[in-house]
């Protein structure tokens, strides 16, 4: 599961509309590889402080509970679609 944690709404919806745009184009890319889920940070306060994010937004790349990477910023640019999938690749071969 691909977690984006946004910030709350700021004064400018043109943006989180085409944040939200892009990430539904990035669910489309990676299919059922890998869920892309977003958790804003003023719906749900308690699960963006957990992952203790300094800077939003950021993304977190989890796999049964456990961190395969963290970026600040959005997942964004054509190399992460192959990088993702890497990851969980990697992450499978750690598990065998």
């Amino acid at each position: 599961m691909l977690l984006v944690l946004l910030p709350p709404v700021g004064t400018a919806p043109q943006v989180r509309v085409a944040t939200l745009a892009a990430l539904a184009a990035l669910q489309r890319e990676l299919g059922a590889a890998i869920r892309v889920l977003t958790v804003d940070e003023a719906s749900h306060p308690s699960v963006v402080h957990s992952f203790q994010a300094t800077d939003l937004p950021c993304f977190v790349l989890v796999r049964q509970g456990v961190e395969l990477l963290r970026e600040g910023g959005l997942p964004e640019g054509g190399a992460i679609v192959p990088r993702l999938l890497s990851k969980l690749g990697s992450a499978s071969i750690v598990a065998e």
